[in-house]
C-alpha cells in the first residue's frame, strides 16, 4: 500500500474518492494516527498535549474485499485508554439516524465485563458526519447532545455524548467551530477537487497530513477498488430506494384511484338514492291525491244517495198524505149519504 506520497503543489482536477466515501474515510483515519488525533482534538476541543493515545480498536485490512456489502465502516477509537469514541461517515439519509446513532452509542458504552463495577465504565462518544440536515426546522453545522434535565438543563452524566456534523451546512459554523477548525475539516471532507484540498490543507499540519494521506490512498489500486465497491453499493441502495419510492407512489396512486372510485360510487349511490326517494315522495303525493279524490267521490256519492233517499221519502210522504185525504173525502161522502 502506498502511504508515503505527498500531495503535489500542482495537483489539480477532480478527487476520485473523497472523504465522504465511507471506505476512504475509514482508510484515512485508520492509516494515519496523526490525522485521527488532529480530527478528535478539533471535534472535542482538546489541546494536543491532552491526547496521550488514540487507538483504533476495530481495524480492518485495508484493500481486502468486503464480502458483506452492508459492513459498517465506522471507526471505533479508545482515547487516552479512558474514552470510547465511534466515528461514522453517513451521506445517505435513511431517515433513521436518530435511533441508529443512539444504538451505536449505547453499544459502545455497554462494554463492562460480567462482575465489573459500574464505576469503571468508560464514557462513550458517538460522532456522526452527515451530508444532510438532521433537523430541517432548526439546522446547525455542529452540535453536541448529552443527558440533561428537561427543567433546568442540569447535566445528568458525562458518560454519553452525541455529536452531529452537518457537512451540507458548513456556512452555519459558529466562531467556536472556526476557532477549532471544525469547519475546515468539514470542507476537506466535502472537497471534490485537489485545489480545494490544498486550500483546506494549508490551515494546519493535521489537515495537511489528511490531504497527503488522502492523495496517497487515491493512488492505491486496492483501496480505490474498495471505494468503488462502496459507491456501487450506495448506487444499488439508491436504485433500490428509488424502486421502493416508485412502488410506494404507485401504491398511493392506486389507493387514490380506489378512493376516487369509492367516492364516485358513493356519489352515484347518493344520486340514485335521491332519485328513488324523490320517486317515493312523488308516488306518495299521487297516492294522497288519488286517495283524496276517492274520498271526495265517496262523500259526493253519500250525499247524492242521501238526497235520493230524502226525495223518495218526501214523495212517499206526499203520496201517503194524498191517500189519507182521499180516504177522508170518501168517509165524508159516505156519512152524508147515510144521513140523507
Amino acid at each position: 500500500m502506498i502511504t508515503n506520497l505527498k500531495l503535489p503543489a500542482d495537483a489539480h482536477g477532480a478527487v476520485r474518492y473523497g472523504m465522504t466515501n465511507d471506505y476512504m474515510f475509514r482508510a484515512v483515519l485508520q492509516s494515519n494516527n496523526r490525522v485521527l488525533r488532529g480530527l478528535i482534538c478539533s471535534l472535542l476541543h482538546l489541546r494536543d498535549d491532552e491526547v496521550v493515545s488514540v487507538i483504533v480498536t476495530n481495524p480492518i485490512v485495508l484493500g481486502e474485499a468486503i464480502k458483506d456489502k452492508e459492513f459498517r465502516l465506522d471507526v471505533n477509537v479508545l482515547l487516552n485508554d479512558n474514552t470510547l469514541i465511534n466515528l461514522e461517515m453517513q451521506v445517505a439519509n435513511r431517515l433513521n439516524w436518530h435511533e441508529r446513532s443512539v444504538t451505536y452509542l449505547c453499544r459502545s458504552f455497554d462494554s463492562l465485563e460480567h462482575g465489573q463495577d459500574y464505576s469503571v465504565a468508560k464514557p462513550a462518544i458517538q460522532i456522526g458526519f452527515l451530508d444532510y440536515t438532521l433537523f430541517p426546522e432548526r439546522p446547525k453545522f455542529y452540535d453536541t447532545y448529552k443527558l440533561l434535565s428537561i427543567h433546568d438543563h442540569e447535566k445528568y452524566s458525562d458518560s454519553l455524548t452525541l455529536c452531529v456534523i452537518d457537512l451540507s451546512r458548513i456556512e452555519l459554523a459558529t466562531e467556536e467551530d472556526k476557532a477549532y477548525h471544525v469547519n475546515d475539516w468539514a470542507r476537506l471532507f466535502k472537497a471534490s477537487t485537489w485545489e480545494e484540498i490544498r486550500m483546506s490543507a494549508s490551515i494546519d499540519e493535521y489537515l495537511q497530513e489528511a490531504a497527503d494521506t488522502l492523495y496517497a490512498l487515491n493512488a492505491d489500486e486496492a483501496v480505490r477498488k474498495r471505494c468503488r465497491d462502496r459507491l456501487e453499493y450506495y448506487q444499488d441502495l439508491k436504485n433500490y430506494e428509488r424502486k421502493i419510492e416508485r412502488d410506494r407512489m404507485e401504491h398511493e396512486q392506486d389507493l387514490r384511484n380506489y378512493e376516487l372510485k369509492i367516492e364516485r360510487d358513493r356519489i352515484a349511490y347518493e344520486k340514485d338514492k335521491q332519485k328513488y326517494e324523490q320517486k317515493i315522495k312523488q308516488d306518495r303525493k299521487t297516492y294522497e291525491k288519488d286517495k283524496q279524490k276517492y274520498e271526495q267521490k265517496i262523500e259526493q256519492d253519500r250525499i247524492t244517495h242521501e238526497q235520493q233517499i230524502e226525495r223518495i221519502v218526501a214523495e212517499k210522504d206526499s203520496q201517503i198524505r194524498q191517500l189519507r185525504a182521499e180516504i177522508e173525502e170518501m168517509r165524508r161522502h159516505q156519512s152524508n149519504d147515510e144521513g140523507a
